[in-house]
């Protein structure tokens, strides 16, 4: 069983910077693969990035491509999400999973955290 919980998300202009943090419990947070996940009002849950358990493979979606960065520290249990030069269209509910490989869809994840709210001012 593992428990995620994020933190970091705030209001930032257009062309800002943030950086996401999710912090698990639980001993066998290194075996697992984790990702980043977003919610806009009225749209779907729609996948950001994923990682690997080691933090050697790293996949993101085109939308975030060259913008954001995933990584982790396993010994820290923690995943991060740096995110630079938001858009407004980056505005959502941000929410960390964790499965057992770097899945783009959600349904593959078995656990999720509560989500943190990122709002991006134009």
């Amino acid at each position: 069983q593992v428990q995620l919980v994020e933190s970091g998300g705030g209001l930032v202009q257009a062309g800002g910077s943030l950086r996401l943090s999710c912090a698990a419990s639980g001993r066998t947070f290194s075996s697992y693969a984790m990702a980043w996940f977003r919610q806009a009002p009225g749209k779907e849950r729609e996948f950001v990035s994923a990682i690997n358990w080691s933090g050697g493979m790293t996949y993101y979606a085109d939308s975030v491509k060259g913008r954001f960065t995933i990584s982790r520290d396993n010994a820290k249990n923690t995943v991060y999400l740096q995110m630079n030069s938001l858009k407004p269209e980056d505005t959502a509910v941000y929410y960390c999973a964790g499965a057992s490989y770097y899945y783009t869809s959600r349904t593959k994840y078995d656990y999720w955290g509560q989500g943190t709210q990122v709002t991006v001012s134009s």
